[in-house]
């Protein structure tokens, strides 16, 4: 059987995808698609995703697009590491958590990522940034309270949404918005202070730079 490869570059969601392998403790080769050299344009990796978008996850002749898809995948294939509940509403719960937090919480981000740094300033509309800061700090509080005596999103051990909602959360914390959200700080330290937690984005980014 062939080893999965992983297409990433560090500081991106490919962060999520690579936490998850690594807590499987699953064989994997990582292959680094640097997006400041261009290199998720280039025709070898479109073949693999049409969009230019990272994370890949190749395994054997199957190829899969989207963090969240790769990491339920990778749930779902190791079953027996107890990443995802087999309990039916306790699954239900990890999926709304998933899309909590690809929906919910993630897009406000990239409102703000993309009108403060990603558009061409020409492009860029200033008064979109404080909407979205509102409207991650408005799900964020739903999330704060949920997790009021918890240690895990779901249930009483980690599960494939604490991945996912931890680099997210790291996401936030990068841009000062988790300075109302004590619990989900807490949570987001405990998850990364984990053995086999990747590193955190500023690592990730600085790592990149030099």
């Amino acid at each position: 059987m062939s080893t999965m490869k992983l297409y990433g570059f560090p500081p991106t969601r490919s962060i999520r995808v690579l936490w998850m392998l690594r807590e499987l403790g699953v064989d994997f080769e990582f292959v680094n698609v640097s997006l400041a050299a261009g290199e998720n344009r280039r025709s070898e990796f479109l073949a693999l995703n049409p969009a230019g978008k990272l994370p890949v996850l190749v395994d054997g002749d199957f190829v899969l697009t989207e963090s969240v898809a790769i990491v339920l995948y990778l749930a779902e294939k190791y079953a027996d590491k107890g990443l995802l509940p087999a309990e039916l509403q306790a699954r239900a719960q990890v999926n709304h958590w998933l899309l909590f937090t690809a929906t919910e919480l993630e897009q406000p981000l990239w409102r703000i990522a993309r009108h403060t740094a990603l558009y061409p300033k020409e492009k860029r509309l200033p008064d979109e940034v404080p909407l979205a800061r509102k409207d991650f700090e408005d799900m964020a509080a739903v999330m704060e309270e949920h997790m009021g005596g918890r240690q895990f999103l779901v249930g009483d051990s980690v599960t494939v949404a604490d991945f996912v909602a931890a680099y997210t959360l790291d996401w936030a914390n990068e841009v000062h918005l988790l300075d109302a959200s004590p619990r989900l700080r807490r949570y987001m330290d405990r998850m990364y202070a984990r053995p086999k937690a990747p590193p955190r984005i500023a690592e990730a980014l600085a790592s990149v730079r030099t």
